[in-house]
């Protein structure tokens, strides 16, 4: 669905509003029984791009749009030939208690109505190296090279690129970051956020620092923290906080997310970084086994300078300075470990033991011997 969902990069092409179009007619279906709603959907898609095929020409985005509506096609056995009118929208429930229809751009608030509690949240992070921290509180540290998706539910799109550290390494560290807020028609229209090196900026891609002109588009905003360094992108119509930093030549990102919306896709969504980490051919040992850039007791006095806790946070930091050579990763590992407190709904899950990357769980006054502990990692991962 990434490729399906991929933002347009003509101003003439109209690829944006199909996927807006296909994003609100799919958006409540789920399950063995959306089958010809589903259909149905698709049509109208294929219908909408061949409407808007001569404007699109030479569209990567329209043409991969094009290619994934086939594949959707053959996957869930649509035929080309059908209805392609779109389902129509359920009207909205009366609401006798005259609970104010704009609140439901207001996540927290319109849960809190609806079950009597606050909702739960979750954390993820991906920084440095990459260095993952999993909505289930596992930390991975990834050899993944190009594009890999962080997220892709229902309701975000995030795909991280990556590219060596330093030349002839196997780390690497993400370079770009494509985060695609879906359309929700009754509060925001879809946006799309890009940041590069050196590029991190204040506005989503089509200049705006809102989700629209829709009543809810409030609910969608873009607050500048440190200008062209840290961003904070807040969604309150799904309970769901976004930041996006860059300390030396890497990006992060750090997310809270509401439990619904985290868990909100389907079995054919099933490779996102957040949610299951790196995959087991990706991962590396925070180890380092070959001679650094950097001697690793200067890099770990620089780490302990800002990550006084040996976790798996100080790891990454002397493990991305050794690997890197820049002292300004000391900053990634300790901007992540910032989101992580102030993201985090358990404080107590803020510190993260592991030794090596992989081995098993030790008290932190042994952690100084992490970096023997290589071949736990390669063990643990068969």
């Amino acid at each position: 669905m990434g490729a399906v969902l991929s933002p347009p990069v003509s101003s003439q092409c109209k690829i944006l509003r199909c996927n807006s179009e296909y994003v609100a007619a799919t958006l409540h279906l789920h399950g063995p029984g959306r089958g010809a709603a589903f259909c149905t959907a698709l049509r109208s898609y294929s219908l909408c791009t061949r409407r808007t095929a001569r404007t699109c020409r030479g569209d990567l985005a329209f043409h991969s749009a094009v290619h994934g509506i086939e594949d959707l096609m053959i996957q869930n056995n649509c035929s080309k030939e059908g209805p392609t009118a779109l389902p129509r929208p359920r009207p909205p429930a009366p609401n006798p208690q005259g609970f104010e229809s704009l609140d439901i751009c207001d996540y927290e608030r319109s849960f809190l109505y609806k079950h009597g509690r606050p909702p739960g949240f979750q954390h993820c992070a991906a920084f440095g190296d990459p260095h993952i921290r999993t909505f289930h509180d596992d930390f991975h540290t990834c050899r993944v090279e190009g594009s890999w998706p962080l997220l892709d539910n229902d309701y975000l799109f995030v795909q991280a690129t990556s590219s060596p550290v330093a030349k002839g390494s196997n780390a690497t560290v993400t370079s770009k970051l494509t985060i695609i807020f879906k359309n929700m028609k009754e509060c925001i229209d879809q946006k799309v956020y890009q940041a590069e090196l050196d590029n991190v900026p204040a506005a989503f891609q089509d200049g705006s620092v809102n989700g629209g002109m829709r009543p809810g588009g409030s609910s969608l905003v873009i607050w500048e923290r440190s200008p062209g360094r840290h961003v904070e992108i807040r969604a309150d119509y799904i309970g769901t906080t976004i930041a996006v930093r860059q300390a030396g030549r890497q990006l992060s990102f750090s997310i809270r997310a509401a439990e619904e919306v985290a868990r909100a896709f389907t079995e054919e969504q099933d490779l996102q970084l957040c949610v299951g980490g790196c995959p087991h051919s990706q991962r590396m040992s925070r180890s380092p086994r070959e001679r650094g850039r950097v001697p690793a007791e200067t890099a770990r006095a620089l780490c302990r300078e800002m990550l006084p806790v040996e976790d798996v946070y100080f790891q990454s930091c002397v493990f991305d300075v050794v690997t890197s050579g820049d002292t300004n990763f000391t900053m990634a590992a300790h901007g992540a470990l910032e989101d992580a407190r102030l993201f985090l709904p358990d404080a107590e899950k803020l510190h993260i033991f592991q030794a090596g990357g992989g081995c098993p769980l030790i008290s932190p006054s042994f952690l100084l011997f992490l970096l023997p502990c290589g071949l736990w990692a390669v063990l643990l991962h068969f």
